[in-house]
């Protein structure tokens, strides 16, 4: 439910009673992953999606049960001859979603409300939920910090917290939403408990090097795919804010200088446009060392010869270079800046997510791909 936190901490602020539905795994084909959320107050009103349409009336229709009759459940929505197109799901896969109400009844409000508090400052943690056990352990929560440190509980037994944040802190340390299986006394033998691990992250960071025209437009496309995008530019006549008024942050620094002192981390992707033999060789030598997600360099086919014969001159092996993309994009055919863009983000997806870039259209490659195969990228 951390993709709405945002909005789900205001309700909490105004005092209003929620339920919130949340998708605890998933088995196929199906729209959206784990930690999917809509949530429905006592008024009707309704915010987030947990399929992209598929399932939300009848998701919509437990939530309201939920704030009526105050129980956590978990319900199973799948493809089948029955009930495909009663609800909608005719995908091929199946969702789990729990529906947890969020109202004065609920024990675990003030662990949700720090929980989402945190998540809507961008600050790490993960949120622990039983999502199938014994019904009188349903409903709690326990919030883990980064260091290990933890808040509120599972119905009472405090092993079980300590394993369950033992357990919740690896999946925040690899920003990984997912369920975790575990007997009712902390151990991992079967016929026990499963719990629902939800990660939050601060947001990936995309640093754009090179203020000029193509990085306008790829900022405006990293901001919506949700990265930090920070401009970097070592002449302060182009790195403004008036050229560049949808970046988070704009630097005036030599781009190596800069990465060099900046914060990144296993989802940070770097775009070099600067097409500059001054800019870009000191500086791709240190992206190709650092474990980033990400290093792409825009020139043409020539310039990429150039390029990478200077970095074999700067002592790049040949293991750091088969890492960088480019000419980066992928073929779109693109002209226009926001094409290019387009076709840049496109390549940054398909890294990311395991993607070959190839139509659907005629292909055999699944459209969902699994994520935890590509967890750290």
């Amino acid at each position: 439910m951390f993709d709405i936190a945002g909005e789900l901490h205001e309700w909490l602020d105004e005092g209003r009673e929620f339920a919130v539905a949340t998708v605890v795994s998933v088995g196929g084909s199906a729209p959206r992953g784990p930690g999917a959320a809509l949530a429905v107050d006592s008024a009707g009103t309704v915010i987030g999606s947990v399929s992209g349409g598929c399932v939300e009336g009848a998701v919509y229709e437990l939530c309201v049960q939920a704030l009526a009759d105050g129980a956590t459940r978990v319900e199973r929505f799948g493809h089948s001859d029955e009930d495909a197109f009663a609800v909608g799901l005719t995908c091929g896969g199946n969702i789990d979603i729990m529906v947890t109400p969020v109202d004065v009844r609920a024990p675990a409000r003030e662990v949700l409300q720090r929980a989402l508090s945190r998540a809507a400052r961008g600050e790490p943690g993960a949120l622990v939920r039983v999502v199938e056990g014994p019904d009188e352990q349903l409903g709690g929560a326990l919030l883990v910090h980064s260091d290990g440190s933890y808040e509120g509980g599972l119905a009472g037994h405090p092993d079980l917290d300590r394993t369950a944040a033992a357990e919740a802190r690896v999946l925040l340390d690899g920003g990984r939403t997912g369920t975790v299986g575990l007997s009712a006394d902390g151990s991992h033998c079967p016929g026990g408990l499963t719990l629902f691990v939800e990660s939050s992250q601060p947001p990936p960071r995309m640093i754009v090097f090179g203020a000029v025209d193509f990085a306008a437009a790829l900022v405006r496309v990293g901001r919506f795919l949700g990265y930090h995008v920070t401009v970097c530019d070592a002449r302060p006549v182009f790195a403004t804010r008036a050229r560049f008024p949808a970046a988070d942050e704009i630097v005036v620094d030599w781009p190596h200088r800069y990465l060099g002192t900046t914060v990144t981390d296993g989802r940070t992707v770097l775009c070099v446009l600067t097409h500059d033999a001054r800019f870009d060789v000191p500086l791709l030598t240190a992206a190709l060392a650092m474990p980033v997600a990400f290093v792409g360099a825009m020139g043409s086919r020539r310039t990429h010869e150039d390029r990478v014969r200077r970095l074999r001159e700067a002592g790049v092996g040949e293991r750091e270079l088969a890492r960088l993309r480019s000419p980066i994009g992928l073929d779109l055919g693109a002209r226009t800046p926001e094409e290019t863009a387009l076709s840049i983000a496109a390549e940054i997806v398909a890294a990311r997510r395991g993607g070959t870039g190839v139509p659907l259209t005629g292909s055999q490659t699944p459209i969902h791909h699994d994520e935890r195969a590509t967890a750290g990228v």
